[in-house]
This record gives C-alpha cells, structure tokens and sequence, in this order.
C-alpha cells in the first residue's frame, strides 16, 4: 500500500475515532444527568414522604392521606422511570465506549503498518546508500591500485 492511501487511512481513522470519543463524551453526560434526575426525585420523594408524616402528625382527613399516598406512588413510578432511564443511558455507554476503543484500535494499527513502512523504507534507503558508498570505495581503490600500477 503507497504510503499516502496508507496516510489517508490513517486521517479516516483519526476522524472516525474522534467522533467517537464524542459520541461517548455525550453518552457520559447524558448518563450523569439521569443519575442527578434521580437523585432529584429521591430527594424530592423523601421531602414529600417527610411532609406526610409531618401533616399526620397533626391530623390528616382521609381525602388528604390518600392524596399524599397517591402523589408519592407516583413519585415512585417517576423513579423506576428514571432507573430505567439510567440502565439505557448505561448501555448506550458501553456501547460508545466500545465503539470508540474499535476505531481507537484501528487507528494505531494504521499507524504502526505506516511506521513499519517507514522504517522498511529508510532500512532501503540506508542499505542503497551503503551500497553507493561500498561502490564508490571500491572505484577509488581500483583508481588508485591502477595508477599505482601504471
């Protein structure tokens, strides 16, 4: 592979894995927001439950115990939601992240078949001018041996 096709690769790659990591950089902050959600419901839930037992403590008509029962149900309900908010924004992380280490991966495995090529090619080059250096020696000394002779 010519060393620019293996450059470009290299580029699509770098590119690829960027978008990546940002991918996965929102996966993260959409996850740590659903968790504040949730602690923001088991907050406010716990409040409310606190208010219930306040109010009941200096009586509380039926109609109203049942009104604060049903408003906590429902904060209960909110908070299954929001857990299962969090097991999705979980899984939608792992799968970022592991999205993100694939593209990571095969950048650097780009990058090292285009430094192993860069390596094989001033291995080459060394060797070619070793080889210019070998004969230009070895010119010199039949040069000098055939005058010496003459």
């Amino acid at each position: 592979m010519r060393e620019s096709a293996l450059q470009t690769l290299i580029e699509i790659a770098a590119k690829e894995s960027d978008d990546a990591a940002k991918t996965l950089g929102r996966a993260i902050h959409l996850h740590a927001e659903a968790e504040k959600q949730l602690e923001l419901l088991k907050q406010y839930r716990n409040d409310y439950v606190r208010r219930l037992e306040e109010n009941a403590q200096a009586g509380l008509s039926i109609a109203r115990f049942t009104n604060f029962q049903a408003f906590i149900n429902k904060l209960d309900a909110a908070v299954e939601g929001q857990v299962r908010i969090i097991l999705d924004a979980e899984y939608k992380v792992t799968l970022a992240k592991t999205f993100w280490e694939s593209c990571e991966q095969k950048r650097l495995s780009y990058k090292t078949l285009n430094d192993r090529s860069l390596e094989a090619a001033k291995l080459k080059e060394s060797k070619q001018d070793q080889k210019q250096t070998d004969e230009y020696a070895s010119r010199a000394y039949f040069y000098r041996n055939k005058k010496t002779s003459q």
